[in-house]
């Protein structure tokens, strides 16, 4: 029975960590073509995982070509043969090492903030302030959904710039949206199936997977989720992204989020997880209303978070719970304690409360209009316009650059990379192989960008993406 260690594998998932070692086998030629792999039920014993991460690690290779599937026999590793890699090679590139990171003139693959932007100021102002009057509340044990104060000033603030009529007491706060997906888990049940976006954020359905919950992947359309794929994965619940979607950017049309809550209205027990991480930066026309303002049967689930608008280290985000959920949670899981601090929690209060969050914005709101105009016209008068196709501009703080290039997606991801440009492909955020993954599509981040270096670095990127492909 082949044996692997999952010690040490830190935030990489289960399934994708196997679905490492037996790929680093099949290329060493330890696993021959033709070999029997063991059963799922089996391997997972024998590994200590769930059937869930050996399914999904078989899955990922199925869809690679390394193994297939014969009907009531199991998986066989395929010939590969051509591709076979020294051991010393195979056994290097599957080794997490801890690695420097490296400097980029210009990343578009990471939410970021320029230092500049964020308002030191006021922020300390504010800390201060509250260290100075509010000793005893800083001492003083937060409840388990957050303090009173922030959560109220939430409500405020989704009333006046989200439309949602919602209370305090619905409200949740938490240390990141990860930690609050696995409060989620243990109050919907881990016997649920879990369908995430594809393509859409991997660390969705890493964090599902490592809960050892069944996920699946569910295709995104033009207008979003499809339905019909949806009923047929057997989900329980949908976790989307319906005023923008990463990375497509899509906006899910109203006709789309009436069909989701229809779906979410047939059977009893089912979920919509509604993740709105970017709304506040939608640069054209007014925020799109959310699911959870439509929602009048108490299915949808809001999510959001203060590490887009404030900065990705500002580890506070929040889920507004339907109340006979909220009730459930106060019964079965009171005991936890709120993961944010009482410092933080109070200071974001006073920000919110004292209209500081709302000037941000707008002040944000400009200066990313300013950066993604200015990105966009350089690319215009730069050698890159007679060769790519802009789109989804307006939704958030990403937009899409198509190139008419004969290279690959590697190919020119490896030309940014020398030339100290880091770039996400649009094919790099869908499950497997799919054929539906659009070729030489990148998604483009422009928020830590600096207006002034722009016209550099598209030169830059004119020359890697133009030189190496005429």
């Amino acid at each position: 029975m082949l044996t692997y260690s999952f010690a040490d594998i830190g935030s990489e998932s289960l399934y994708h960590h196997l679905y490492q070692c037996v790929k680093s086998d099949i290329l060493s030629g330890i696993l021959p073509a033709g070999t029997k792999l063991p059963s799922k039920r089996s391997f997972a014993k024998n590994l200590g995982v769930s059937n869930i991460t050996v399914e999904n690690a078989y899955a990922q290779l199925r869809a690679e070509g390394y193994v297939c599937s014969v009907p009531k026999k199991g998986f066989y590793v395929s010939e590969v043969s051509g591709h076979i890699l020294p051991v010393d090679a195979v056994s290097q590139s599957c080794t997490r090492q801890d690695v420097p990171r490296r400097e980029y003139v210009a990343d578009f693959a990471t939410n970021c903030v320029d230092p500049e932007e964020f308002p030191f100021s006021v922020w300390s102002k504010l800390l201060r302030e509250t260290l100075l009057n509010s000793h005893q509340e800083l001492l003083e044990m937060s409840p388990w959904g957050g303090i009173r104060k922030l959560r109220r000033a939430i409500v405020s603030h989704l009333k006046a710039f989200r439309g949602m009529d919602v209370s305090a007491e619905q409200i949740i706060v938490g240390a990141g949206t990860e930690y609050l997906y696995g409060l989620l888990i243990q109050l919907l049940g881990r016997d649920k199936v879990y369908a995430v976006e594809n393509p859409g954020y991997h660390k969705i359905a890493q964090i599902y997977e490592s809960n050892d919950v069944a996920f699946r992947f569910v295709a995104v359309g033009k207008a979003g989720m499809d339905i019909g794929e949806l009923e047929e994965a057997g989900a329980d619940v949908a976790h989307i992204s319906p005023s923008h979607h990463f990375p497509t950017g899509i906006v899910t049309p109203i006709g789309k989020r009436y069909e989701l809550l229809g779906w979410a209205n047939r059977e009893e027990g089912r979920y919509i997880i509604e993740d709105d991480y970017d709304s506040e930066f939608r640069l054209a026309g007014k925020p799109i209303p959310t699911l959870q303002s439509i929602d009048r049967t108490e299915r949808v689930i809001y999510m959001n978070t203060f590490t887009k608008s404030l900065a990705p280290t500002i580890r506070i985000s929040y889920m507004v719970l339907p109340r006979h959920l909220l009730q459930e949670f106060e019964e079965r899981l009171f005991f936890y304690s709120c993961t944010v601090s009482n410092f933080e929690q109070y200071t974001l209060a006073r920000f919110i409360e004292d209209g500081y969050f709302e000037k941000h914005i707008n002040r944000m709101r400009t200066h990313y209009r300013r950066i993604r105009d200015e990105l966009m016209e350089c690319i215009r008068r730069s050698p890159l316009a007679s060769c790519c196709r802009i789109s989804e501009e307006d939704a958030g703080l990403h937009f899409l650059l198509c190139i008419e290039t004969s290279l690959s997606d590697q190919e020119l991801l490896q030309n940014a990379g020398r030339a100290g440009i880091r770039l996400s492909a649009m094919a790099q955020y869908y499950a497997g192989l799919s054929e539906d993954a659009p070729a030489h599509t990148f998604v483009i981040n422009y928020s830590g960008l600096a207006v002034g270096e722009i016209p550099h670095i598209v030169e830059l990127l004119s020359s890697c993406i133009l030189e190496t492909s005429l």
